[in-house]
């Protein structure tokens, strides 16, 4: 084995916080060194708050975010209905609420993604929105993640079509981003989707170009609060 490659092997093996045999037998191998986390885990903002919400709802719409707010679950169906009034068409995992579509208008097609039946990438891109859930949601940084389940699907729908609309509730709602890793970290294999805004990157003289990686736009329903 090459030294660049045991190298290249033996940081991988730091970053992962381990030390694989092969690596850790050769000449030189560090063991991993534990990492300081001396940084705020836990905030006097309560999950859920009013406090958390409004800090929220401030990241949110300055990420260009639209926000929506349901008073309760059953206002769910209601708002996701004006927010897609204008869509053509709509994809939504398998395992989302039912109730969450009733309401929606008779000229919005709908189509049902899951792990066992995808829609291909072609189909996605003639979809207009992606209605989900979401696993948490970081008021301090007006960030969402998904981490697969069922009623966010495949990370592929969240990603092609144009708009996404993610219904947030307020007890999913934490204030720093340490209080959500340690949710994430009760299920690390799942893989997760972390939404701050709409898509968008900047090209060399700072002009801001949206929808290069995901949506233009992101609705986000927050359900009671």
């Amino acid at each position: 084995m090459s030294e660049a490659r045991a190298e290249i092997l033996n940081r991988i093996a730091l970053a992962l916080d381990g030390v694989p045999s092969a690596v850790a037998s050769m000449p030189g191998a560090e063991r991993p060194q534990e990492v300081p986390r001396a940084y705020r885990a836990d905030s006097e903002v309560a999950t859920g708050s009013a406090q958390a919400l409004e800090i929220l709802v401030d990241r949110l719409v300055d990420y260009r975010a639209v926000v929506h707010r349901a008073a309760s679950e059953c206002d769910i169906a209601g708002v996701v209905a004006e927010v897609l009034s204008d869509a053509g068409s709509l994809v939504y995992p398998d395992g989302l609420d039912p109730a969450w579509l009733s309401k929606l208008p008779a000229s919005v097609v709908t189509h049902e993604d899951s792990l066992t039946a995808p829609l291909g990438v072609m189909e996605l891109d003639a979809i207009d929105a992606v209605l989900t859930a979401c696993r948490v949601a970081v008021a301090d940084t007006g960030t969402i993640i998904l981490d697969g389940q069922p009623d966010q699907g495949r990370r592929a729908i969240t990603l092609v079509p144009d708009t996404h609309v993610c219904v947030v509730y307020a007890q999913q709602v934490v204030h720093l981003l340490p209080q959500a890793i340690t949710q994430l970290a009760l299920h690390p294999t799942r893989p997760q989707t972390w939404i701050a805004g709409p898509s968008a990157t900047s090209d060399i003289e700072l002009n801001r170009v949206e929808g290069v990686h995901g949506p233009r736009n992101l609705h986000v329903i927050i359900v009671g609060g």
